[in-house]
């Protein structure tokens, strides 16, 4: 078992994707994607502007391909629908529909040019070639903690780190052990007026 730790430069409830009862990642940090292996552990910490605080933990419990989650009815909500006024639809991550060329079309989302797909950035998610999901996750948000000196490694800078000690995977264990889990927080970036995140 392997853990992952990196910063998450916008925590907007995209990448991860905490809601509807999974969260995960489909899109950003690549390499991550590309190496995690089921079991492992992920965490994703927040800028140094803003503490280095743990804003998410998941287990791997799950790694599919794009194809498999877009057409995985258990992940259909995390399709963004733009219809609905509340954000937690608008923040959907399952945002690659397959099409029969073995392409894929970027729908509307937070990676798209509006309506028109980002190039950079379909190039960059898809370049992870997985998506990572967890049914065991803490996602802290708005709420995410500091973490103790033992686990100070944790903090990185713009790329990420899986090369810990067997001390620090334990202590992270420990420490992730005696939090609640599932949404316990808004994203950090998220409208005052909009709860939706509470329903799912």
């Amino acid at each position: 078992m392997k853990l992952h730790s990196y910063v998450v430069t916008d925590d907007t409830g995209f990448s991860p994707n905490p809601f509807w009862g999974y969260c995960t990642l489909a899109n950003c940090k690549p390499a991550i994607r590309r190496s995690a292996h089921a079991g492992d552990w992920i965490a994703g910490i927040s800028p140094k502007s803003n503490g280095n605080k743990l804003i998410y933990a998941m287990r791997v419990d799950e790694i599919i391909s794009y194809i498999e989650y877009y057409e995985d009815s258990r992940f259909t909500a995390k399709i963004p629908d733009y219809d609905k006024g509340t954000v937690v639809y608008k923040c959907g991550d399952n945002i690659y529909k397959p099409l029969s060329n073995e392409n894929f079309l970027q729908l509307q989302s937070m990676h798209s040019n509006g309506k028109n797909e980002n190039p950079d950035t379909k190039i960059h998610d898809l370049g992870g070639k997985r998506v990572l999901i967890s049914k065991n996750f803490y996602y802290f948000g708005q709420k995410a903690l500091n973490l103790p000196e033992t686990l100070e490694e944790l903090k990185v800078g713009r790329a990420h780190k899986n090369k810990f000690s067997p001390d620090v995977v334990s202590a992270f264990l420990d420490f992730i052990g005696r939090q609640t889990r599932g949404v316990n927080a808004p994203p950090s970036s998220w409208p005052l007026n909009d709860d939706s995140w509470k329903l799912v």
